[in-house]
């Protein structure tokens, strides 16, 4: 049994109290009979469910090393339950990253493989290889899917893909969110699909809403607004990238005062997250990191993120947002869609937390219940 103090921060707001750990579970969280301000912020370990990797190293390119030095950068920086993310590429380069990935799953590095592509729109590529998108091959998944042994745990396809709804069905074979993205559908397609996964028991999000979708227009509203729509109706989850680049704050504030309870935000993170401008690389596109922004190096379309969940949070809050709404924002409901036991300080539920300062300076981490180390 380990004990803490600090101003535990959870859906009630911010307490002063001391939280109990015993064997990973956080067993008692008992309030202090007098508030004391110099204590430090215990907060939820953050969930990241679409992170293509950081200090250097990148998801889709990296052999284990740098795979699990990629998501130990993000996990030292508060993000306690990481999903790793691929990009499009042929079914042989997936399926060495996803066994590679499996592996760094079993040791508790990451809690899931997301398959970003291929198959995707060709008009709404990105930062994805146009070269490597294809039709949906729901074969092509399902082994995919079976060589990952339980821990692809999300794809990103577009709605208007060959074969949607057979991609679909073996999402739900094997446990796998349906994210819809990088899409030029229009919205009758998307609701179809979405209505098609929730007849089925998929459970449904979306990829980086806004960016690699239509536009909104007044008589075209697009998958955009169909997601958007779902997301207000709690259907689907839509996930952010709140980091100022890849959407404006009003955006996000909009969206999250719409579904709070079905937004999440990501990072959406390459190899230069944690380090400076510079030149790298995105599953087989080059990348040019500039002002902190990531772009293709050839046809300039912006390439993945360079921020983690903290400095999200950081953003957010000095925004004027409490920092007790941001738990379901940077982890309660990503954690709710991928069924693990973090994403908030209750009795009952994994410890994973970050104990940090004021001005979010980081302490220390811990993943049920245990201290963090950048030592691998």
């Amino acid at each position: 049994m380990t004990t803490f103090l600090g101003r535990v921060v959870n859906d009630d707001g911010v307490t002063p109290a001391q939280l109990t750990v015993t064997d990973g579970i956080i067993t008692a969280i008992t309030p202090l009979e007098t508030a004391d301000e110099s204590l430090p912020l215990i907060f939820p370990g953050f969930t990241d469910i679409h992170n293509h990797g950081g200090a250097g190293e990148s998801f889709p390119n990296s052999d284990l090393e740098g795979c699990r030095k990629a998501a130990r950068h993000h996990a030292l920086h508060g993000t306690t339950s990481l999903v790793a993310s691929l990009v499009s590429a042929t079914e042989e380069v997936l399926t060495r990253q996803t066994e590679i990935l499996a592996q760094l799953a079993d040791e508790g590095e990451i809690v899931g493989i997301h398959l970003e592509g291929p198959f995707i729109n060709h008009s709404k590529c990105g930062a994805q290889d146009p070269d490597a998108i294809i039709p949906g091959d729901p074969d092509m998944l399902d082994r995919i899917a079976t060589v990952g042994r339980g821990h692809v745990r999300s794809i990103t396809f577009a709605p208007e893909t060959a074969h949607a709804r057979e991609l679909v069905d073996v999402c739900v074979k094997h446990n796998i969110i349906v994210s819809l993205g990088h899409t030029a559908g229009d919205a009758a397609t998307t609701w179809e699909i979405i209505q098609y996964g929730l007849e089925k028991g998929a459970t449904i999000t979306a990829t980086h809403l806004f960016n690699a979708m239509p536009q909104i227009h007044h008589r075209e509203p697009g998958a955009t607004t169909a997601l958007i729509d779902a997301a207000e109706q709690g259907l689907v989850t839509v996930e952010l990238v709140a980091d100022g680049v890849h959407l404006d704050d009003h955006i996000v504030n909009m969206v999250r005062n719409a579904s709070p309870k079905y937004s999440m935000f990501v990072t959406d993170a390459m190899a230069a997250a944690g380090l400076g401008d510079g030149d790298y690389v995105l599953g087989a596109l080059p990348v040019t990191v500039a002002d902190g922004v990531a772009r293709l190096t050839h046809g300039g379309a912006i390439a993945g993120g360079t921020s983690v969940i903290l400095e999200q949070l950081k953003r957010h809050t000095t925004n004027g947002w409490d920092l007790e709404d941001m738990i379901p924002l940077v982890t309660a409901n990503a954690a709710q869609l991928l069924g693990t036991n973090a994403g908030g300080l209750e009795v009952g539920r994994d410890a994973d937390f970050i104990i940090m300062n004021d001005n979010f300076e980081i302490e220390s981490v811990y993943r049920r219940g245990q201290k963090l180390s950048s030592t691998l």
